[in-house]
């Protein structure tokens, strides 16, 4: 799956500020959920597209466009005590989560889910599922052609 959506808390990481990062590359770090880690470590691959998108915010949506800029390594907030991401029970010699490097492309119009939700196209967007909580979901192919061709 060459495509994703990642979601992002703006008040911790906007696309503003990604695309403020040197070189735009900020790390995707803090992903305590087996199945996104195992998208991460498993499918994510160098030039993967990202729909980025803001969430717990009063507007949630897909507020930029990114790629994936690295390999999965070892997450460094899993041995960090003070981090919130910290993991007791994660080693370096056998680290539990994996992060990425992203590199913000641009801004978009800020796409919000009602909107995406209403396209009949999307209707079968993993994102858009009754209880998904992933904070990374797979974009099939003809649904990164129809967000980054009609919507933004």
């Amino acid at each position: 799956m060459p495509f994703w959506l990642m979601k992002s808390e703006p008040d911790e990481c906007s696309i503003d500020d990604a695309l403020a990062a040197p070189g735009g590359i900020t790390p995707w770090s803090g992903v305590r959920n087996y199945q996104a880690r195992n998208f991460m470590r498993d499918a994510m691959r160098i030039g993967d597209g990202v729909l980025f998108y803001h969430s717990s915010c009063e507007q949630p949506g897909i507020a930029g466009l990114a790629q994936i800029a690295s390999a999965a390594y070892a997450d460094p907030t899993q041995f960090e005590r003070k981090s919130d991401y910290y993991d007791a029970k994660s080693t370096r010699a056998a680290p539990r989560w994996v992060a990425v490097d992203v590199r913000a492309l641009r801004k978009t119009r800020l796409v919000p889910v009602a909107e995406l939700k209403a396209r009949k196209p999307l209707a079968r967007m993993w994102t858009l599922r009754p209880g998904n909580r992933l904070s990374i979901t797979p974009v099939s192919e003809k649904e990164w052609k129809y967000i980054t061709g009609k919507l933004i």
